[in-house]
C-alpha cells in the first residue's frame, strides 16, 4: 500500500484501476463492440473497481467484507471471460513458469517497490500503467497479461476478505460477551435489589414489633 493515500493508494485498488482501464482499450480493440460479451467485461472490470472504492468508505467490517466479495467475484467474472477469449481463439494460456508470465507478474512490484510511485498520482499511475498497456498491441499478449495481474489482485483480495472475516469473528466474539457480562451485572443488581427490599421489610416487621 501507498502510505497516506486511502484507498487510492491501495495496491488492489491500483490494480483494478489498472485492469479497469486496460481492459476498456482491450476491448475496443478485440472484442465486437456490438456484442454482450464486451458490455460484459466493461461491467465486471468497473465493478471490481468501484467495489474496493465503495467497500473502504464503510465504516463497519461487514460493509467492507461485502462489497469485497462483490469486487472479487466481478474480477472472476472478468477472469473467466479472458480465458475464454484464448480458448476461443485458441491462442495459448501461459504456463506459470512461462518467462512471458513471470515478466508480465514482476510489473505488480513497481506499484509498490519503485520509489518513483511513492506517492499517487495520475501521473505516476500511467507511468505504471504503461508498462501493461505495452501489451495490447497483441491480443495474445493482452490477455495473457491480464489474466497474471487479475490472478495477482484477486489474491490479495481473499487476505482481505480472509483477515474482514477473522476481524468480524474476534468482534463477534467480544460483543457475545459483552452482552453476557452485562446481563449477568443486570441480575446480580436484580439480587441485590431484591435482598435490600427484603432486607427492609424484615427491619420494618421488627420495628412494628
Amino acid at each position: 500500500m501507498i502510505k497516506n493515500q486511502g484507498y487510492k493508494g491501495l495496491s488492489a485498488y491500483i490494480q483494478t484501476k489498472i485492469i479497469y482501464d486496460f481492459t476498456m482499450e482491450f476491448c475496443k480493440n478485440y472484442i465486437d463492440f456490438k456484442s454482450r460479451t464486451k458490455d460484459q467485461m466493461e461491467q465486471a472490470a468497473r465493478s471490481g473497481k468501484q467495489n474496493i472504492s465503495e467497500g473502504y468508505a464503510q465504516k463497519d467490517f461487514s460493509g467492507k467484507l461485502k462489497l469485497l466479495k462483490i469486487a472479487r467475484g466481478s474480477q472472476e467474472e472478468l477472469l473467466e471471460d479472458y480465458l475464454d477469449f484464448l480458448r476461443q481463439r485458441n491462442l495459448p494460456l501461459w504456463e506459470l513458469e512461462n518467462f512471458k508470465a513471470k515478466k508480465a507478474r514482476s510489473l505488480v512490484y513497481k506499484i509498490n517497490d519503485n520509489s518513483d510511485y511513492n506517492h499517487y498520482d495520475n501521473h505516476n499511475y500511467y507511468k505504471i500503467y504503461n508498462f501493461y498497456k505495452s501489451y495490447l498491441d497483441n491480443p495474445e499478449e493482452a490477455a495473457n497479461a491480464m489474466i497474471c495481474l487479475i490472478n495477482q489482485t484477486n489474491a490479495m483480495i481473499d487476505n482481505k476478505i480472509k483477515w474482514l472475516g477473522q476481524n468480524m469473528a474476534k468482534k463477534d466474539t467480544m460483543s457475545f460477551r459483552q452482552n453476557w457480562l452485562m446481563e449477568q451485572l443486570k441480575k446480580e443488581q436484580k439480587r441485590n435489589k431484591e435482598m435490600d427490599e427484603w432486607a427492609k421489610g424484615l427491619m420494618e416487621k421488627k420495628n412494628d414489633v
